[in-house]
């Protein structure tokens, strides 16, 4: 079913085309993925569809009474309530329907009402009615699933009591998404959500919009978020609106492909061409052949010319060199402990790099990744262990929130002034391999977006041809051509990397190892992020074959023999596994029910066309089916209640 359509809608912006003539269908239940080069116009097609921008050729149009839930790139939530009663609000409804079952159930206890048949029965049939739509709407589970949408962004319960204006800008980022994937719009449109998310929480986001009920449109730079979830892409490029069926690597390959033939039909036409105009010179003079040369010339001038393919997706240029190579041991962290004078973030952190090898930070968010680069170039000050580069080493470092930019400076000037003995002719043609060309360099800095003040700072750091690189969330800000581009750049440079970053397909392209930082210190993986998901997931099949078999050795452990702190360890592990195999469970269930509502939708779209055909013995066919897999999908929900109830309670 079809639930919202763009007919040849066309954008102007100053009387300058964004885009023009383009068409896009998104059916119940569809997963699209929307892609483009940053300002290729994709938020403002988003925002055209919710009705934030006026559409100035064409046409929108969305089946009555569909909703959209829309989250912004950085869009936070702000609120004078608390965490928790935030949340609730999205249940408004549901729990005015708590209410009026408590209150008829305070009805059924009266005995007044009791010793009145006929008055307990009215209230009894009432709140059967009233009880099943409150089942059927997961009344019996919404606090649970708050939990658990909460629990996926990390607010455990110390932040339910928090007003919600009190937290972060990236808490209430975050905050915006839960309330957002609570609230179940027909239609979900995400733009940039994995921003400011860590990999744990992205992992875990891409897991539960899998199981999303309705239909999802998402604009990301993640290109395994993007794999997980989108099975079709609509590519906004050059103006124009491309339709590709299959998942980001697919599209990509598909892109290329469709490319390559378009020039090879337009070069072999070009040769036809070219042929046929030489026969024409050669011939249309001569009287024995000037007739066929005529013939010849109405032929090309009828013939149908194919456009050259047009690729203007400048990407940028550029490599890392180093001025001088440093000695084969790069940097030793020991016993490393971070953070701040009253509170520690991470410790033992312990880090050997040498040459040439390029290593992930990854870890929880307000674990202290980016204060750990900070403390190994001692702009903040170690609490405990000790630093130490080796020979030779000089360090180019990039910090995420590009706070070595001068805003009043122009693009121009912000690399000259470094460099004020190189010419300015230099200057301009190193800008331009970065995509800053023209009046693009006389841009002042403080009025650059996101993406160029990134490219920016990629041009200051190749510059300076250090031998190692820290870089600090390199790719934020950076389109899907640029984040390739700086991987090929990295993965060329001859010197050593030490990088954070929550961009798993960046990880993957450019690290040999990874280093996951916890509160309780550093663990290190020699491999790439594909190697560090396999060995973590064999560690967990590991811990719990071991938990297993103790349990099975010592099946009624005394409690004399372990300490207090013991137990509870051993708890605290035995929840941890019961929660994971709920959690699975619960997954199980969501997918099965995902696919009984697509069963379901598909057959009462085919009841409808039969109803008005008044085909009454079909109708009745597919009414049985249709109950079949209502009643399957009640004792799904009944299951997947007890299961969310049970994991409410760990």
């Amino acid at each position: 079913m079809q639930i919202l359509q763009i007919n040849n809608v066309t954008k102007r912006f100053d009387g300058v085309p964004i885009f023009t003539n383009v068409n896009m269908n998104i059916e119940n239940h569809a997963r699209i993925g929307l892609v483009g080069r940053n300002g290729a116009g994709k938020s403002t097609l988003v925002k055209m569809i919710i009705g934030e921008e006026s559409v100035d050729g064409g046409q929108i149009t969305a089946k009555n009474g569909l909703t959209i839930g829309y989250l912004s790139q950085n869009t936070g939530l702000h609120s004078d309530r608390n965490v928790w009663d935030e949340m609730l609000s999205v249940f408004a409804e549901l729990i005015k329907t708590e209410h009026k079952m408590h209150a008829l159930e305070s009805q059924m206890s009266d005995p007044n009402v009791n010793q009145n048949p006929a008055q307990l029965a009215e209230v009894t049939k009432s709140y059967d009615t009233i009880q099943a739509s409150f089942t059927a709407n997961h009344g019996y589970t919404y606090k649970a699933e708050i939990r658990a949408v909460l629990n996926g962004f990390g607010f455990d319960e110390s932040f339910y009591d928090q007003p919600v204006n009190s937290l972060s800008g990236g808490q209430q980022t975050q905050l915006a998404l839960a309330k957002l994937l609570l609230e179940k719009r027909d239609l979900l449109i995400l733009d940039e959500p994995t921003n400011h998310l860590d990999v744990e929480t992205i992992t875990w986001l891409e897991g539960y919009v899998q199981n999303y009920p309705g239909t999802l449109l998402i604009i990301s730079h993640d290109r395994y978020f993007m794999d997980k979830l989108v099975n079709e892409i609509y590519d906004l490029d050059n103006g124009t609106l491309t339709y590709y069926k299959g998942d980001y690597s697919s599209f990509v390959k598909q892109k290329q492909a469709r490319f390559a033939e378009r020039m090879h039909a337009y070069e072999k036409q070009q040769a036809e061409i070219k042929k046929m105009k030489e026969f024409i010179d050669k011939n249309i003079v001569r009287a024995s052949t000037t007739n066929r040369a005529q013939a010849r010339r109405k032929q090309l001038e009828k013939m149908q010319k194919i456009e050259k393919p047009f690729d203007n997706n400048k990407v940028a240029q550029f490599r890392f060199t180093e001025e001088k190579p440093s000695g084969n041991i790069v940097l030793t962290v020991r016993d490393l402990a971070i953070g701040y004078e009253h509170q520690v973030l991470a410790s033992p952190i312990n880090i050997d790099e040498k040459k040439h090898q390029s290593i992930a930070i990854i870890g929880p968010n307000g674990v202290g990744k980016s204060t750990l680069l900070k403390t190994i170039l001692g702009r903040l000050p170690k609490l405990a262990g000790k630093v130490e580069f080796g020979t030779g080493v000089s360090i180019g470092y990039y910090d995420q929130k590009q706070a070595s930019l001068h805003n009043e400076k122009t693009v121009l000037n912000e690399i000259w002034d470094d460099y004020p003995t190189t010419p300015e002719g230099r200057i301009r043609t190193i800008l331009g391999s970065f995509l800053f060309s023209g009046n693009d360099v006389e841009k002042v800095v403080g009025n650059l977006s996101g993406g160029e003040k990134a490219r920016l700072m990629l041009t200051k750091l190749a510059m300076r041809h250090d031998n190692f690189l820290m870089l600090d969330e390199p790719t934020n800000h950076l389109d899907i051509e640029s984040r390739e581009v700086l991987e090929n750049a990295l993965k060329l440079f001859d010197g050593t990397i030490l990088f954070v970053s929550h961009d798993r397909y960046f990880i993957n392209q450019v690290a040999s190892e990874i280093i996951e930082i916890t509160a309780e210190g550093s663990e290190r993986y020699l491999g790439n992020y594909d190697y560090y998901v396999e060995k973590k997931a064999d560690q967990i099949a590991q811990q719990e074959h071991k938990e297993a078999e103790q349990a099975a050795q010592n099946p009624q452990p005394q409690a004399n023999n372990q300490s207090s702190g013991k137990q509870d360890y051993q708890k605290s592990k035995e929840n941890q596994k019961q929660r994971r195999k709920l959690e699975r469970q619960i997954a199980d269930i969501e997918k099965q029910m995902s696919a009984l509502a697509t069963q379901s939708d598909a057959i009462e779209t085919e009841m409808a066309e039969l109803a008005s055909a008044q085909e009454l013995d079909d109708l009745t066919k597919l009414q049985k089916q249709l109950d079949e897999l209502n009643q399957q999908n009640n004792q799904l929900s009944d299951q997947w209640t007890e299961l969310s109830l049970e994991l409410e309670s760990l």
